[in-house]
């Protein structure tokens, strides 16, 4: 299929549950139509962090060119809102040049504010609030927050990462600040593209045991160097980004809190939990068409494509 095809403003979206396989396949469909692919990872976003982002290799990158990797520090200010202007900016730029963007990812939230032009709820950061209950999250009580979520806007729950603090403060800030459950913003700006949504599954249990493998692999690809490497460089245990699952885990474990077996295995736990949220969330959006990651081929995705030309 030639780039020419792609003259329209058609935006390709590749999305599915972590450690499904969206990376490989993700390079060949932009081999063979010549694309350029657009991180959607609200957590690759962040430098230095790579290992447990399962952040797309240098050789990777070196076959095709990806956008919003390595975009700010791990202590730096970001949200959806900035998320989605420079993912609007790079797609324009990729669609006057005649490459196809493809944006491969499972955060769905980003997914929500770059294809179908999600509003973000103009509530600005509320320092003290925040301040209030970062102090609970550093206390042990990210449980009460979130059970507090639930009592105030139980759908928004079912949407939110619980796992990541700053998910749960900032949903239960825009409740409190709004007057309005953080589920009910859904005003939306129709984006000035259409898109394209395919879809990787794999049976649940064929994707656990992939999670399970990649935890061990990424402490075997030297996972604990890289979160005491960030340590050292001045980047607290506290911070949002180190509050990611694994750097969270494996942050308990350099701390003297846990042991490495013990990380490991509530990293994989924290994992799978947060694969059932991301089907969760894409799983009701009839645009999607879904295909078997374990017996699907490329062809398979760009016939899927060309039937939606």
């Amino acid at each position: 299929m030639s780039a020419a095809s792609f003259r329209r403003p058609t935006v390709i979206a590749l999305v599915g549950p972590t450690a499904v396989g969206k990376t490989v396949l993700s390079l060949e469909i932009a081999e063979a139509l010549r694309a350029e692919i657009v991180s959607v990872d609200s957590r690759q976003v962040y430098q230095g962090m790579d290992i447990g982002t399962a952040k797309p290799t240098a050789a990777e990158r070196a076959r095709v060119r990806h956008h919003l990797l390595d975009v700010v520090a791990p202590d730096a200010e970001y949200s959806v809102a900035l998320y989605r202007r420079q993912a609007h900016t790079i797609i324009a730029r990729l669609r006057e040049s005649g490459k196809p963007p493809l944006l491969v990812g499972g955060t769905g939230l980003y997914f929500r504010a770059v294809c179908d032009g999600l509003v973000l709820p103009p509530v600005p950061p509320q320092p003290e609030l925040r301040a209030e209950w970062e102090a609970r999250v550093a206390a042990g009580d990210l449980a009460g927050l979130v059970a507090e979520l639930r009592r105030l806007d139980p759908v928004g729950a079912d949407r939110v990462d619980l796992a990541n603090p700053r998910r749960v403060i900032r949903a239960l800030e825009v409740t409190k600040v709004s007057g309005r459950p953080f589920s009910s913003w859904q005003q939306r700006e129709s984006p000035p593209f259409q898109t394209l949504w395919l879809g990787l599954t794999r049976p649940r249990a064929e994707l656990y045991e992939r999670i399970n493998a990649r935890v061990v692999g990424q402490i075997e690809a030297g996972f604990v160097d890289e979160v005491r490497g960030l340590v050292e460089r001045g980047y607290d245990y506290d911070l949002p980004a180190m509050q990611a699952i694994g750097y969270r885990e494996i942050g308990w474990y350099l701390q003297g809190r846990v042991s490495l077996d013990d990380a490991i295995a509530s990293q994989q736990q924290a994992t799978r939990r947060y694969a059932r949220r991301q089907l969760t969330w894409f799983r009701p959006d009839e645009r999607i068409r879904w295909l078997p990651a374990s017996t699907a081929r490329t062809r398979e995705f760009l016939d899927a494509v060309r039937e939606r030309q």
